[in-house]
């Protein structure tokens, strides 16, 4: 099946190895899904797991910042969803950390992630992550990251609409609807697109337990289009 999908994504120009932050290595079939997961367990690692959900206020999480209890667990509250901490979105507001982003781990060692991870002010147990779910975090973070403010100016995706119309519509409007409010459980999708790079980094990596597919194989700029088609929903 990826194969296939390859084949489509190069058949219509879009590119399968669009370059991430730091030149990360190339996407390649055998760790799509991977990384895909990695990114997954980026947003919400206990409910991908299957596993408790923390309910204390991780110890390196500042005093004085916003958040508290199993929402300070998520790396992406401290590193934000366009992985470059107070330098991206998360510079103001209730998310504020001050932590630096996970941007200087891209193309790095993932042996070397791990054990960051593991240890110091991170501490994530085997008992929290498992080793096969921290090796798909930790080559998220070396060779996953794209950098989503290529794709974001003031608080908008630069995408084109047109081609995420028709991504949307054959991709996304199954589940969520040609107004993007058919699940009832969740907020509109044109409200949703208020974060865009939130919403670019689900698109490529997937939401966690859910069916929606992993679209990392067909690049960012894809993301992008269907993100930028999606803030003309009603919200």
């Amino acid at each position: 099946m990826c194969r296939f999908l390859l084949i489509v994504a190069a058949s219509f120009g879009v590119s399968t190895l669009t370059v991430p932050v730091a030149q990360a290595q190339d996407l390649t079939i055998a760790n799509a899904a991977s990384i895909a997961r990695g990114g997954q367990i980026y947003d919400k690692w206990w409910k991908v797991l299957g596993n408790p959900e923390p309910t204390e206020t991780h110890a390196a999480y500042p005093a004085d910042s916003a958040k508290d209890g199993s929402a300070t667990w998520r790396c992406k509250e401290c590193h934000g969803w366009d992985y470059i901490g107070p330098n991206g979105r998360y510079s103001s507001g209730s998310h504020f950390t001050g932590i630096t982003g996970i941007e200087g781990m891209a193309g790095g060692d993932t042996a070397a992630i791990t054990a960051a991870i593991r240890g110091g002010s991170h501490g994530f147990t085997s008992d929290m992550i498992d080793d096969a779910a921290m090796a798909d975090l930790a080559l998220f973070v070396s060779q996953g990251q794209y950098d989503i403010t290529a794709y974001v100016t003031d608080g908008a995706s630069t995408g084109d609409p047109v081609v995420g119309e028709a991504a949307y519509a054959t991709i996304c409007a199954g589940c969520h609807g040609d107004d993007g409010m058919k699940i009832k459980e969740m907020p509109p999708m044109g409200e949703l697109s208020g974060n865009p790079q939130e919403m670019i980094h689900k698109i490529i990596n997937g939401q966690p337990t859910e069916s929606m597919p992993a679209m990392r194989i067909f690049g960012p700029q894809l993301a992008a289009d269907i993100t930028a088609y999606v803030a003309t929903l009603p919200q």
